[in-house]
């Protein structure tokens, strides 16, 4: 853990219940795992629960799920993960998306297609020639408790040869929580396929 964890190093802390994240600096790194001071009143943080941990390094964007083996005031102690893995620096996980919803701008409606998702974008399909000068608002469900209500700012339209549009675009106005929402969703999804594809 020492080559990934360092004194001082920002990380953040994700349990099951998104709208407890955290953050704080590891204060010191053993052989069984790190500590670190929470800069928020540890809420939702639960001894022996596993939760999800990201962090900037040098080698890049490090993610890695573990969990807590004690919690006093605001100090934690996590356990070494048993695997790690480092995403791309610039380019959030980008995972295959096929939802029907819709964009909104005022009184305009446009239904679209996802065709894939990650916590920077999405790209879409629609019949609709859509107004790329304009700010969109969208509604996307990750599932039943999970919801994101964010700003949608197209980048590209491409019209196919078959009368259809394919846009891309980013998302904006969106909240750290939303942000993290989407990033744990996107990594979680990938890692399953990529075990699906292993077996």
């Amino acid at each position: 853990m020492r080559e990934l964890i360092k004194n001082d190093q920002l990380v953040t802390i994700v349990p099951q219940d998104f709208k407890n994240t955290n953050k704080g600096k590891v204060l010191d790194v053993s052989m069984d795992g790190f500590r670190m001071e929470l800069k928020y009143k540890p809420e939702g943080l639960i001894v022996n629960h596993i939760c999800d941990f990201y962090s900037f390094t040098d080698n890049g964007y490090l993610y890695f799920e573990s969990y807590i083996q004690g919690l006093e005031n605001n100090v934690v102690t996590i356990a070494n993960p048993v695997k790690h893995r480092f995403l791309q620096r610039r380019k959030f996980t980008r995972i295959k998306f096929l939802e029907d919803m819709e964009l909104t701008s005022g009184e305009i409606v446009h239904k679209i297609r996802t065709l894939d998702l990650s916590a920077g974008g999405m790209k879409v399909t629609t019949d609709e020639n859509i107004d790329i000068e304009k700010t969109y608002d969208v509604c996307i469900k990750l599932s039943e408790e999970q919801v994101i209500k964010c700003k949608y700012q197209l980048i590209r339209v491409e019209k196919n040869d078959n009368g259809r549009y394919t846009i891309s675009g980013r998302f904006v106005s969106l909240s750290n929580i939303d942000k993290m929402t989407l990033v744990q969703f996107c990594m979680k999804k990938d890692m399953e396929n990529l075990n699906k594809a292993g077996k």
